[in-house]
């Protein structure tokens, strides 16, 4: 059986992405799993292995075609000479971390790829013409995202997996972004995806509050009894199992995560801070929603121990994991939704109706 080539973009060249995707395959048992394909340049990626004292080999190449199934491959996507500045943040590094990215989107249109992985970009020195984005899931749906598909940001590790209703916003514009159609179809995307790529049969899902003390009957706002309860009320309605609206302190201080298979938080901090404090070593950052499978560490580029051999690769090997396990999940799922059986029992009604 053929391995599933992993494509991992490095990142901002300056942060701690190639020490975390070194480290992660210097155990040689990952190399069973995968075939990693770096998106990067074997100049910086050597400049790192030495940098870092690291002993783990690699093949340079040009084109996916040329990788081997046994080693790491970093595959050239980037200006000949990259000029490396450990922990600063430049545009020279910025424009590197956009070109392993689009050559890496490119190949997985092409069907070279399988899934992908994003080291930590820095969201200010990518910014160009080419990429006017928030952060990876926004660029990324745009470039994949097809027939309206909408990208769904999970936060997860074993014990938890967070969704956000709105990502990357101000605070100051996320009530107004929340409206019943959007946690309408928030839902419906956690929904299929704890199914599809998590093998989950009838999922539990939590709703928070966007209010203090879920509003307060009114008190605090009115979100929950004008948006948040009619939308979960429709959720429920179509046989999804959908609870809440929660207040988000007592929510994650009394652990009642732990009774549901997905929380959606409506907005960034409300549902991230918590997370990371309950899973900051082996979190990961999952795209839903679209045809592609990526993931991510849950970590930024960390500028301030780039180049000291101290990042930790835990979350980084997750989210290696976790994109072979969905990978693996959904092509279960899809062949076996493919040609589903008849129903073995007909309703008369049924029957009299087709004639």
């Amino acid at each position: 059986m053929a391995k599933i080539k992993v494509g991992i973009t490095h990142g901002d060249p300056n942060g701690i992405g190639y020490e975390v995707i070194l480290k992660t395959f210097s155990d040689p048992t990952m190399l069973e799993l995968c075939t990693p394909i770096i998106y990067g340049s074997p100049k910086v990626a050597s400049y790192h292995r030495k940098t870092l004292d690291l002993q783990v080999n690699f093949s340079a190449i040009s084109q996916v075609a040329e990788a081997h199934d046994e080693t790491i491959n970093v595959l050239h996507c980037t200006a000949d000479e990259v000029k490396i500045d450990l922990g600063q943040p430049t545009a020279e590094a910025g424009e590197a971390a956009l070109a392993a990215l689009e050559k890496a989107m490119k190949d997985w249109r092409e069907g070279l790829i399988d899934v992908l992985v994003t080291a930590p970009i820095n969201k200010h020195t990518i910014q160009s013409e080419k990429f006017h984005f928030p952060g990876h899931t926004e660029y990324i749906q745009k470039s994949v995202g097809k027939d309206g598909q909408q990208a769904l940001m999970i936060l997860m590790n074993e014990k938890i997996r967070v969704a956000l209703a709105t990502t990357h916003l101000p605070l100051r514009d996320v009530a107004s972004a929340i409206t019943e159609d959007t946690i309408m179809s928030k839902l419906q995307i956690l929904h299929h995806s704890l199914r599809r790529d998590f093998s989950i049969d009838n999922p539990r899902i939590a709703v928070l509050a966007l209010n203090p003390h879920a509003g307060d009957n009114g008190l605090l706002g009115s979100e929950e009894q004008d948006i948040l309860k009619p939308a979960i009320d429709s959720a429920v309605e179509k046989g999804m199992h959908v609870y809440g609206p929660f207040p988000a302190d007592g929510f994650f201080g009394a652990r009642t995560y732990e009774y549901y298979d997905a929380v959606l938080a409506m907005y960034h901090d409300q549902g991230l801070a918590p997370f990371k404090l309950l899973a900051m070593e082996d979190g990961v950052n999952y795209t839903a929603g679209l045809d592609i499978v990526r993931t991510s560490p849950d970590h930024g580029t960390a500028y301030d121990i780039a180049g000291k051999s101290v990042a930790d690769e835990a979350s980084f090997r997750h989210a290696i994991y976790s994109a072979i396990d969905i990978f693996r999940a959904r092509k279960a799922w899809d062949e076996a939704h493919q040609n589903p059986l008849e129903k073995l029992y007909v309703d008369k009604r049924d029957r009299a109706e087709r004639g």
